[in-house]
Parts: structure tokens; C-alpha cells; sequence
């Protein structure tokens, strides 16, 4: 019977033990809730820029293809200018249809801002492109069915277009001129930091009236997607 009692004395725990040991965790896990509580938004944040980051980059390849590949092709025949018209804030222009299932023709493609649920956002649209009767002078230009609408780059960042001729100055506008511009430059704005980005870039447009093609090319579309990347950083 001593052997026994001896014996159930020392296995096991005593209460204070087992209330210690419990104490003892929940101060780690609550140490540990803190530094991860701390690291976490830190680490949500940098994922997000990254993302956005990417996403940015992808949309100024795009925006640099497409405009570096503007041709010149009038709107009709007899037409004195080509169709390609840009402001601030959209381009018009006619470039070779792309895509794994597109066939060899035209395409007029617009690049514009548009209003989406979490603000303004640059969209793509196309239309495939065939020649109109020459319209006499004054009457207003055919309306162009545009589709197939891709987003290129979200808020909070904002693109902004400006235009470049044979002089090297920078227009706001480009309309009704008789050649293409040369060049072509993409402003990329955080509206949330009100600065304007190093992504921003020029794309430089190879052929710019009939004729021969520039020597100038588009400058390379993962150049763009580096600086974006070291814009968010």
C-alpha cells in the first residue's frame, strides 16, 4: 500500500503545473499574434503593389504595341490624312489585326478612358476596318462600331497620351494632320501619391506617312513593364 500511494504521488502533473505550462503558451501565442498582426499588413501591402506592379507593366506593353504599330492608311480614297486622331485622355488609329484566331487585315483600334466601378480605366476597343466613301466637305464622319472592350490599366493609375512630329515637340492633340506622329508618349500618373510615374514611356510609331517605313522603332514593351515594376518600389 506505500508502494502504491508513493507511486501516485509522483506521476502526472500537479494543478499548479498543468496552470503554468497553460500560462506559459498563451503568453507565446499571443507574442506571436502581435509580430504576425504587425508583419501581415506589411507583407498584404507589398503583394498588392507587386500585383499592381504587373498588371501595370502587362497594360504598357500593350499601349506600346499598338501604337508603335499604327500604320498609315486613310479613311478613304482621296483622303488627305490618315485616320489616326489622339488627345489627352484617347487614340484612334488603324494597326494589322493580332490574336491566335485573327485573320491578315485592318483593324481600327481606340485606346480611351472609360468609367468602371472603382473609377476612370484605360479599355481597348476594336473595330475591323473598311474604307468609306469619300463624304463631302462639312458633313459630319461616320460613327465606328467599336468592341470587344479589354481593360489595360486600372485605377488608381492614369494614363495620359501626348504626340511628337518630325519637330520633336510635344502636342496635346493630333488631328487631321497629313503624316502619323513619331512618336507617341504614355504618362502614367498614381492619382492616390498625385505623381507622375517612372513607368511612364514614348512609344515611337514605325511608319509615319506613306511610303517607306521609319527608321525609328517602337521602343521594347519589357522595358516598360521593368520601370513599372521600380515606379511601385
Amino acid at each position: 500500500m506505500k508502494r502504491a500511494r508513493s507511486n501516485s504521488l509522483i506521476a502526472g502533473f500537479s494543478l499548479i503545473e498543468a496552470m503554468a505550462a497553460l500560462a506559459l503558451t498563451a503568453i507565446i501565442i499571443l507574442a506571436l499574434s502581435s509580430v504576425a498582426g504587425q508583419w501581415l499588413p506589411n507583407w498584404r501591402r507589398g503583394f498588392v503593389d507587386l500585383q499592381r506592379a504587373d498588371l501595370l507593366g502587362i497594360g504598357l506593353e500593350q499601349l506600346v504595341g499598338d501604337l508603335s504599330a499604327a500604320e498609315y492608311v486613310t479613311p478613304s480614297a482621296g483622303a488627305p490624312a490618315p485616320l489616326f486622331e489622339g488627345d489627352a485622355s484617347s487614340v484612334v488609329f488603324v494597326r494589322s489585326a493580332i490574336g491566335p484566331d485573327a485573320y491578315p487585315h485592318l483593324e481600327v483600334v481606340r485606346l480611351a478612358d472609360t468609367k468602371e466601378d472603382r473609377g476612370l480605366a484605360m479599355v481597348r476597343t476594336r473595330a475591323c476596318f473598311a474604307p468609306t466613301a469619300p463624304k463631302p466637305p462639312g458633313a459630319p464622319a461616320q460613327p465606328i462600331a467599336f468592341g470587344d472592350p479589354v481593360t489595360l490599366i486600372r485605377a488608381p493609375f492614369h494614363i495620359s497620351f501626348a504626340y511628337a512630329g518630325p519637330d520633336r515637340l510635344w502636342l496635346p492633340s493630333w488631328k487631321g494632320q497629313k503624316q502619323l506622329p513619331e512618336a507617341v508618349r504614355i504618362s502614367v500618373r498614381d492619382t492616390i501619391a498625385d505623381r507622375v510615374l517612372s513607368a511612364s514611356t514614348v512609344a515611337r510609331v514605325r511608319v509615319t506617312a506613306s511610303g517607306a517605313p521609319n527608321a525609328a522603332s517602337a521602343l521594347p514593351p519589357a522595358r516598360a513593364a521593368e520601370t513599372a515594376m521600380k515606379a511601385l518600389q
